[in-house]
């Protein structure tokens, strides 16, 4: 099959660039190894969460959210958007297609695209004069080695595959990470009357969904260097020194941190109460793992049933991505940051991979959409 843009990926990025590109009048067509769009979002998503920033800030480009819904809108609300954004926009993902290579024909100069179908179990090849790799930053859950794992008794899986503390109610569980995902899913253990710990193997800010709102809008106005000691003030007046209940703070503040390296404060929906309270344990790193024995690196040891590593996740684009070598580095993420990351040679594109959340989406879609489009019509 020939079109103009492939795009690799049914997750909002994906979508967003579809929406921007059929609105342009540009042919493109989807390409998405699962059977639907937004699968990480359908498929392999907590039943608690919620969107951690304000609507305002993750609406797909070309259609806000609803009035009706709420600030921060929950995953039911969300995958309902993302479900009449695919319908208003008349979006045709083509799904179960795994792409196996995609490489850059110079003599054509088009891209060509290997896939393989699952339901009509051959593989099938695409052409373009444009690749959008629309795959994102949270591809393949990321599990680290950790010594003695493998003898562990118990249950472990990447928090991709958690759904609810429901099913885990007596259990002692231990989850890997302070990031958002182990706070939320500490939290949501604790709340089904498991005894849940987290391990918080650095440093972290931990602020909450109002203060990070109450920073973003700071930022239209001010510098990063104001608004980062205002949003610490604000989460020390929240919750104290962190540091004494095992969640010391990053040197730099949390708005530089996250333009400097992409990581982003942990938004607290709960879990802090309960650590103060002590219902939450927080332990420095593991140091090894023996049977269903786990012994930390200050020197406690204790029993766990279940492991969760909210541990995050690895690009995939370097295991099919044959070209492109001056867009992604050796671990498939881009080798500029935001605001250049977006674009490579030779009409190669990427979406999703800003750091910058379903805002930085967006702004990919309609920057690539915005330059296939100057190219495609000159003058």
């Amino acid at each position: 099959m020939e079109t103009q843009a492939i795009i690799v990926g049914a997750g909002p990025a994906g979508m967003a660039t579809s929406a921007c590109l059929n609105l342009s009048s540009i042919p493109n067509v989807v390409l998405e190894r699962e059977g639907c769009c937004a699968s990480l979002w359908k498929k392999h998503t907590y039943d608690r969460l919620k969107l951690h920033l304000a609507k305002e800030y993750c609406a797909l480009p070309h259609m806000p959210f609803p009035p009706h819904f709420p600030t921060f809108v929950p995953k039911t609300g969300f995958i309902e958007y993302l479900d009449a954004y695919a319908s208003k926009f008349s979006l045709q993902p083509r799904f179960e297609r795994t792409v196996q290579s995609a490489s850059y024909d110079v003599s054509t100069k088009k891209w060509q695209v290997k896939a393989f179908g699952a339901i009509s179990n051959k593989e099938e090849l695409y052409y373009g004069r444009y690749l959008i790799v629309a795959t994102g930053e949270n591809s393949h859950g990321y599990i680290p080695s950790v010594a003695g794992l493998e003898t562990f008794t118990g249950e472990y899986m990447h928090s991709s595959m958690y759904s609810s503390g429901s099913l885990y109610n007596g259990k002692n569980v231990l989850v890997v990470g302070c990031g958002n995902s182990g706070m939320e899913i500490a939290f949501d253990l604790s709340c089904y009357e498991a005894k849940a710990s987290i391990v918080a193997r650095s440093p972290v800010h931990v602020v909450t969904k109002q203060i990070v709102r109450i920073g973003m809008f700071l930022l239209r106005f001010l510098p990063l260097s104001t608004v980062d000691p205002i949003v610490l003030l604000l989460s020390k007046l929240k919750f104290g020194d962190t540091a004494k209940y095992g969640l010391p703070r990053p040197h730099q503040g949390p708005f530089v941190l996250k333009a400097l390296t992409g990581r982003s404060p942990t938004i607290d929906v709960g879990a802090m109460e309960k650590i103060r309270a002590g219902e939450i344990q927080v332990l420095p790193a593991i140091s090894n793992i023996k049977g269903n024995m786990v012994e930390f690196e200050n020197g406690k040891v204790d029993s766990f049933d279940v492991i969760i590593f909210a541990t995050g996740y690895r690009s995939t684009v370097k295991n099919w991505l044959r070209d492109g070598n001056d867009l992604f580095d050796e671990n498939g993420v881009p080798k500029q940051r935001f605001p250049n990351h977006w674009k490579g040679k030779n009409g190669l594109y990427c979406a999703g991979f800003s750091s910058k959340g379903l805002a930085g989406v967006s702004d990919d879609a309609l920057k690539i959409t915005n330059d296939i489009h100057l190219v495609s019509h000159p003058g």
